[in-house]
């Protein structure tokens, strides 16, 4: 397993970080602690939770993702053994402090609500899952809306938050902060405000990447590139899209599509570039799930690929693309497609 540096810290975090967001909906408290004991003993030694998980989300499942992992380090007492990120969330989501949009005294109260839950000390890396203004993330937007947006208050509120997440470090309940579902403004604002008024520097930005959403190969890889800020890529398979098993419109029982009752990753846009990588993989005699996950992994901007599994089958096979070398050609046929079907959002 590689390692790579968290930001411009001294922090070394695998490459392929444990996404957690189905225990307690999909997977059980045992199901989500063999998935722990697996990725350890695979050299994994990074996670990935937050407080609104398991997902699909809901008032009922609220933090039970936490407190899957709090029991586990209750059981064994290795909490030295891992990178724990999680994340606050934000503004539209009811039964998390009434929907309110992210301040300073949310941070406090959502740190130690998740704290309490991971049974926990500290946080080693605490992210904002979603921004305050309107974003072009979960499909919110095919274009930029000014509308709505609070020109005169957007910073102050960053600010304020960055303060608040000082005091967070301050007293020892998290280590290091980062951003989720950010642009490059965005990210260059956190950036700028720290740095005039010495509070914690954004280490890393959680942004979805895969064959079909590669924003981040633009702005915000130069950003990457110039300010040291690493992509954590989530939903590396589309939300499992890429494996083609939602294509024609299908749900399998069981699947995160079946508890929605929708996949909004696979749709008439999407399907014909899926087709191509499916085809790509099989002429190539790779597993898709692996060529999507080592991809992601060929990028200069990437920290870490946040992984998610149901199965310790499917958590194995996922793993198994950090030893997955892709050559050119098949880099080749990646971008080809890409260039055939570049939707990004």
């Amino acid at each position: 397993m590689k390692y790579n540096r968290l930001g411009r810290t001294d922090v070394k975090v695998s490459e392929i970080c444990l996404g957690t967001m189905t225990w307690g909906r999909q997977n059980t408290e045992a199901e989500g602690h063999a998935q722990m004991d697996y990725a350890l003993s695979e050299g994994i030694n990074f996670l990935d939770t937050a407080e609104i998980y398991a997902v699909p989300p809901n008032p009922g499942t609220y933090g039970k993702t936490e407190e899957i992992i709090g029991t586990w380090f209750k059981k064994n007492g290795q909490r030295d053994k891992w990178v724990v990120a999680s994340k606050i969330g934000g503004v539209g989501v009811e039964w998390i402090r009434n929907g309110a949009p992210i301040t300073g005294p949310a941070v406090r109260k959502a740190v130690e609500g998740s704290l309490r839950r991971l049974q926990t000390d500290y946080i080693d890396l605490y992210q904002l899952h979603w921004p305050n203004r309107g974003h072009y993330h979960f499909e919110k937007s095919w274009t930029y809306d000014p509308s709505g947006q609070d020109k005169k208050g957007t910073v102050p509120n960053m600010l304020e938050v960055l303060e608040a997440l000082q005091e967070m470090v301050d007293e020892g309940k998290i280590r290091h902060v980062g951003l989720s579902n950010e642009s490059a403004w965005g990210t260059m604002q956190y950036l700028r405000l720290a740095q005039e008024h010495n509070l914690p520097r954004i280490v890393s930005i959680q942004n979805e990447y895969n064959f079909l959403r590669r924003y981040y190969d633009m702005d915000l890889a130069e950003l990457a590139h110039y300010e040291d800020v690493g992509l954590l890529a989530y939903s590396p398979l589309a939300a499992g899209a890429i494996t083609g098993k939602y294509l024609d419109g299908a749900l399998p029982e069981g699947t995160r599509g079946a508890i929605s009752g929708s996949v909004y990753r696979s749709s008439e846009l999407t399907e014909p570039a899926i087709r191509k990588y499916l085809e790509l993989a099989r002429t190539h005699g790779l597993d898709i799930s692996q060529m999507a996950i080592a991809f992601c992994l060929t990028k200069p901007f990437m920290t870490s690929v946040i992984i998610g599994a149901t199965s310790l089958e499917q958590l194995q096979t996922d793993i198994a693309a950090a030893d997955i070398s892709l050559n050119e050609k098949v880099l080749e046929g990646i971008q080809n497609i890409f260039r055939q079907h570049p939707r990004t959002l």
